[in-house]
């Protein structure tokens, strides 16, 4: 057991966990919570125009707050990450679960879809933080032993959240008569009650949203910080990091709104595609500008500096590694709640059971996915998550055509497939970075692939408008999406294997 380990008593690692393992269940409840509430929402504040003309700007809103709530993600995870790195992963985390619980508990009060998808970024850059920072804590402070135990807990977790939403929204439904009749016996104005509970309740789900605010009491109370990074505090490493840099993650996140802005309107394709490469390199540069500033500070001057070089390699890498799991869940798995309502009528309660079912698989594929990483290695463990992702998603929307106990089921499998890459990842980000740059290097290879599936996610509906000819709807796009994984596979060997070696000093 390593100095750091031992320095913290068992108590403190205990309570480090339940804290991490809370805030990634109340991540997985906050990226459950809009799919879930999607289709009332946005049918209570899109206006009433012809019906073609109004589903046509649900489904344009649709992507772009799910695109948002990606980039969201993708900054908080460098910002907050920045911030574990500079003061501390546990003051940090506390900042981190304040956000995104508060804001996202504001979406109750939404009066406009532009309103909504604001909310949604800013709760998300807590969401996004609070992985890394999360990931980064316990790894430093349990032994290594104990890593592939620790990420199959970890990607679990946080699917134990999203399941459980899709069952406080099964239960919501079965007392929502009662609840509505309590609400107005408590003296609420009849508009209030009508506002909460109305359009399938998705107001007072969305307050549901800020009870993990509760959570930072508890981190503040029990939570013990990080031994390895006191360390590094002690021996000035932290000191390298400036406010200033943070300059580059303002202009990372207006490069990646940009690009959302880009596919919001209209504008000739070679224009989108320029504005998108564009928009992409100014949110790859900011992003980066913080990392890099501090490596070439702490690395001093000279012919014997430590170049910058081959962290920002493993960066760019593990991000692209993490984008293809989550283009593949964002722009599939994640629109299985909403593919199962449309085959339902769009009435019913198909979506929350698809999304439990979905969640349901994921709880058990996680912690699958880090044994099996331990057993076979990193790259071969990944190779075959790829795969399965390659086969199970095109049969889940190509051949389900009705809402049954079959498309349930291969829910499950789907869910326990794709989403086994969060059991896969946080045992081997935390593995390519050392102590210094680690919850910035992994907060920036984990969450700077979610603006590539923000890409993706932003053209389902630019792809069904395409081969609306040939008769693709929802299902058929989400399957050809699936293609992402194939560039994993090849990805993959480029990337070194870490099993066996301990975390990096």
């Amino acid at each position: 057991m390593s100095s750091s380990t031992s320095a913290t008593s068992s108590f403190g690692k205990w309570m480090a966990l339940t804290a991490a393992l809370l805030g990634w269940m109340f991540d997985g409840l906050e990226m459950g919570l809009f799919p879930l509430v999607a289709g009332p929402a946005l049918g209570e504040l899109v206006p009433a125009s012809d019906p073609i003309i109004r589903q046509l700007e649900i489904d344009k809103w649709l992507g772009v707050i799910t695109a948002l709530f990606l980039v969201g993600a993708a900054t908080g995870g460098v910002l907050f990450g920045w911030l574990g790195d500079r003061i501390g992963r546990v003051r940090s985390m506390m900042l981190s679960v304040l956000t995104y619980a508060l804001v996202s508990g504001l979406c109750a009060f939404a009066t406009e879809t532009w309103h909504v998808g604001a909310l949604r970024f800013v709760a998300a850059m807590g969401m996004g933080g609070e992985w890394s920072l999360g990931v980064a804590l316990i790894n430093e402070i349990w032994p290594d032993r104990s890593r592939v135990f620790l990420a199959g807990l970890i990607g679990a977790a946080a699917n134990v959240g999203y399941l459980l939403i899709g069952a406080v929204g099964l239960h919501l439904d079965a007392v929502r008569a009662n609840l509505n009749d309590g609400l107005l016996a408590l003296g609420l104005p009849d508009r209030w009650v009508l506002s909460l509970m109305g359009h399938d309740s998705w107001r007072l789900l969305m307050m549901f949203g800020a009870v993990p605010a509760l959570l930072t009491l508890f981190i503040r109370l029990f939570v013990p910080e990080s031994q390895r990074w006191l360390r590094e505090r002690q021996r000035g490493a932290t000191s390298f990091w400036l406010t200033r840099d943070l300059f580059g993650v303002l202009l990372g996140s207006i490069g990646a709104c940009g690009i959302i802005a880009i596919w919001t309107v209209e504008l000739p394709l070679a224009v989108r595609l320029i504005g998108t490469l564009i928009g992409l390199g100014l949110a790859l540069v900011g992003y980066v500008y913080p990392v890099v500033r501090y490596l070439q500070r702490a690395g001093g001057d000279g012919p014997s500096a430590v170049s910058w070089r081959p962290t920002l390699r493993i960066m760019l890498l593990a991000a692209c590694l993490s984008g293809v799991a989550l283009l593949g869940t964002w722009g599939s798995t994640q629109q299985a709640p909403t593919f199962a309502w449309n085959l339902a009528g769009k009435t019913g309660q198909a979506n929350k059971y698809t999304q439990i079912w979905t969640a349901f698989g994921a709880v058990i594929g996680t912690p699958l996915a880090a044994f099996l990483a331990h057993g076979i290695g990193r790259r071969f463990a990944y190779s075959l998550l790829c795969l399965g992702s390659l086969i199970i998603i095109p049969v889940f929307f190509l051949t389900c055509d009705v809402y049954d106990d079959r498309l349930l089921f291969l829910g499950f499998l789907m869910g326990a497939i794709t989403a086994s890459f969060y059991g896969w990842l946080p045992l081997y980000l935390p593995e390519l970075f050392p102590t210094t740059v680690r919850a910035t290097g992994q907060g920036f290879g984990f969450n700077f692939g979610r603006i590539l599936a923000a890409m993706g996610v932003l053209q389902l509906g630019n792809i069904q408008k395409l081969m609306q000819p040939y008769d693709w709807g929802l299902a058929q796009v989400c399957a050809s999406l699936s293609a992402v994984y194939l560039v994993g596979l090849a990805l993959i060997w480029f990337a070194p294997e870490t099993k066996g070696k301990p975390l990096p000093e």
